[in-house]
């Protein structure tokens, strides 16, 4: 009875749904079906030759629109799960809340959505804060198109007659650089709040500037994102920094509020001038790879968000007398514990950041044996580009990295030279050849040489 009473409550006033879509064809929209996937292509044209509508949609169009590569393709269609997975040998049904399709060729997948009914069904199920808990019910390609989040996502391209189905006036959207939400701002974000960060991220990749009407209520939500799963906030956290646009994504992020609690302590990391510039550097470094398409770590991006946080708390077990390198592993250990709360960080990930974490101090010693067995670990790349970065940002001498760099590129007697002029070493390595205590047998064998 309650659960019926709150749905009542949160369920949003019905929005209008277009029965007839506004019909662009490509002479206005300009898209060609030879720029699509020949996958997603293949997938649209095997479902309609048996009977269905389908169509490329969300943000593969979108981007096509804009001049943006898309990375992947989505594809709705009239067929139900059941009726897709038989066309298509390689594909397989996926989904608890709402099911569909991926229909694998090579490398490639292309995620198949059935058309959903309008989230006034009977059947949709919410929790008390009016978040969409459970809702499978299929319907027609306009109650679909209600049931996109923007207006620029809610596009579908046929690629067998070039037209673009536009029920919401997406295209003139963008066009006006405008990111608007399809109906009640405040009811969508209930019903998902990963929405506000998805407005983020979209208006900075598109240089989109959200509605009015969609950004007013921000601020005041952004605490229902404490309700959304930890492993669903992570992916949308994974699309917001690998974006290629991160910098402006946390910029706009901080300007409505949404950046607390996301990264523990974030915000308090960015208000310090060392930390802020850190922090800075590497989302630049990230965007400038993503839109290079060179690979970008998860591991090393979030080593260098937290980075400084548990450089503080290292700090002050250090100074309680704990050993350098039980604090560093007991530091890193309460941080990554503090962002397992809210962030589903996957152990793979986890054990990235501890790797590129505990070389850190290993790079302070260069004599001896030690930069020999450095240079061979398997993440001494990462960890040297993570000093550098260090370095870069003013926290430590630019000579250490420089130094590290020469060293793991040299020859043998190159190295051997390198080590004696070791940043901030210098004749200390003779000096400790000096300073050696002799073994009993040695001191002897000295004794008979000075009497012969």
């Amino acid at each position: 009875m309650i659960r019926k009473l709150l749905r009542k409550v949160f369920r949003r006033a019905a929005t209008a749904v277009n029965p007839e879509p506004a019909l662009i064809p490509v002479a206005q929209h300009g898209i060609r079906r030879e720029q699509l996937s020949p996958v997603a292509r293949k997938v649209c044209t095997v479902l309609q030759e048996n009977g269905h509508k389908a169509f490329v949609v969300g943000g593969a169009v979108r981007d096509l629109l804009v001049g943006h590569p898309p990375k992947d393709y989505d594809v709705a269609t009239s067929a139900t799960p059941e009726e897709v997975r038989a066309l298509f040998r390689r594909s397989r049904i996926i989904g608890r809340r709402f099911k569909i399709v991926h229909v694998m060729s090579g490398s490639e997948t292309i995620e198949v959505s059935t058309f959903r009914a309008s989230q006034d069904a009977e059947a949709t199920e919410t929790d008390e804060h009016g978040r969409v808990l459970r809702d499978n019910v299929y319907g027609s390609q306009a109650e679909d198109a209600t049931r996109r989040d923007f207006t620029v996502n809610a596009l579908y391209y046929d690629p067998t007659t070039e037209h673009i189905l536009d029920y919401h006036h997406g295209v003139a959207d963008l066009k006006q650089k405008t990111l608007r939400i399809i109906g009640d701002p405040r009811t969508r974000y209930r019903e998902d709040p990963v929405r506000m960060l998805r407005g983020v991220r979209l208006g900075a990749k598109l240089g989109l500037t959200l509605d009015p009407a969609a950004r007013h209520p921000i601020r005041e939500m952004a605490s229902l994102l404490e309700n959304v799963p930890a492993a669903r906030l992570f992916d949308e956290m994974l699309k917001l920094l690998f974006s290629g646009y991160s910098v402006k994504c946390l910029q706009q992020l901080r300007e409505e509020g949404l950046h607390h609690g996301l990264l523990p302590l974030l915000d308090v990391i960015l208000e310090q001038p060392m930390g802020e510039r850190f922090v800075w550097l590497s989302l630049e470094n990230t965007d400038d790879r993503v839109r290079q398409d060179k690979s970008v770590s998860p591991g090393f991006l979030f080593a260098t968000l937290l980075w400084h946080e548990v450089l503080a708390n290292w700090d002050a077990r250090k100074r309680g007398d704990e050993h350098t390198q039980p604090a560093l592993f007991a530091a890193m250990d309460e941080v990554l514990e503090a962002q397992a709360g809210k962030l589903a960080i996957t152990r793979r990930i986890v054990g990235d950041i501890k790797e590129i974490w505990a070389l850190q101090p290993r790079f302070e010693k260069c004599t001896g044996k030690a930069p020999y067995r450095l240079i061979e670990q398997p993440r001494f790349r990462a960890g040297w580009d993570f000093l550098r970065l260090r370095a870069q940002s003013g926290e430590i001498p630019m000579a250490l990295p420089e130094w590290w760099e020469r060293f793991s590129h040299a020859g043998s007697d190159a190295r051997e030279a390198l080590l004696a002029e070791a940043p901030g070493t210098g004749e200390a390595p003779e000096r400790k050849r000096r300073r050696r205590r002799r073994k009993p047998s040695e001191a002897g064998a000295g004794a008979v040489a000075d009497a012969s």
